[in-house]
């Protein structure tokens, strides 16, 4: 089978145009959420996500109407970590450690009280992308959509936060609202990339674009692009050799990214000697 004849099959075209909006939205929040130190926040979330569709799946709710109870038990959890961090004066990590054990604590216990793991909660598990449907790759179209025109719209504000929240809070910045924003987002990217990867490797495709980006760039903006190249390059390139080798998407898109970020590393010797000691 070679390449034509695998781009002509509805499914796979189905999986590469999501994959790519939910791999370019990733990376972009990535590059906010590793400079933040909460680019585990993906991890966390994910195992809430786990739990939610327990929930879903328990109420015979599937595909785009589990998406219906997802989204508001993660989206408030998001928030959640952000208040324990603030008013329980625990640190980022430990916070979304703790959310991370009661998501995925739950999901275990609805799934043991509704008969037992299935395929379906099992797809969300390490991820079915290639099973994806026509109403998810409209979500993520307009989801990948509003991400980017929030961060256009408050790029300023991201970039002085991933640095320094307390300059940022002194020079006027409402960090409380825009760090809200950025967990909201990413919240909602979480329980789309569920399908392409699952909550095995959720954080992989937050953290790893922008890790390798960030051993290249020279400027904010060229860290963001190449973080966003490398996600949806990794995507099509992994969905495109789990097909012809027959195996599991999710992990070939993961090893495609660990390559890519490899690469950069090398890269970064050849290009910065002197900052590679």
């Amino acid at each position: 089978m070679n390449i034509l004849e695998i781009l002509s099959y509805g499914f796979i075209q189905r999986a590469l145009l999501a994959g790519t909006l939910i791999a370019l939205l990733c990376s972009v929040l990535g590059v906010f959420l590793v400079l933040r130190r909460l680019s585990l926040i993906g991890d966390g979330l994910a195992h809430v996500t786990f739990g939610s569709t327990a929930i879903a799946l328990a109420l015979k709710l599937y595909s785009a109407m589990s998406l219906l109870i997802s989204m508001p038990i993660v989206l408030l959890a998001s928030l959640g970590i952000l208040r324990l961090t603030k008013k329980g004066r625990l640190s980022g990590d430990t916070a979304i450690g703790l959310v991370s054990a009661l998501g995925i604590s739950a999901g275990i216990i609805l799934a043991s009280v509704g008969g037992g793991y299935n395929v379906d909660l099992l797809s969300y598990l390490f991820g079915n992308i290639l099973a994806i449907k026509g109403e998810e790759v409209v979500i993520a179209a307009l989801l990948c959509l509003g991400v980017l025109l929030l961060v256009t719209l408050y790029y300023h504000e991201l970039f002085a936060i991933s640095f320094s929240d307390e300059l940022a809070q002194v020079s006027g910045i409402r960090t409380s609202f825009i760090n809200s924003i950025l967990v909201l987002l990413t919240a909602l990217s979480v329980v789309l990339a569920m399908k392409l990867v699952g909550v095995m490797l959720i954080s992989a495709l937050l953290i790893v674009p922008a890790a390798g980006a960030l051993q290249l760039a020279r400027g904010f903006k060229v860290c963001i692009l190449l973080a966003a190249l490398q996600g949806c390059f990794s995507v099509v390139v992994g969905i495109i050799i789990s097909i012809i080798s027959n195996l599991p998407a999710s992990a070939s898109i993961v090893m495609i990214n660990l390559l890519v970020f490899a690469s950069a590393c090398l890269l970064r010797r050849v290009m910065y000697p002197k900052y590679s000691n």
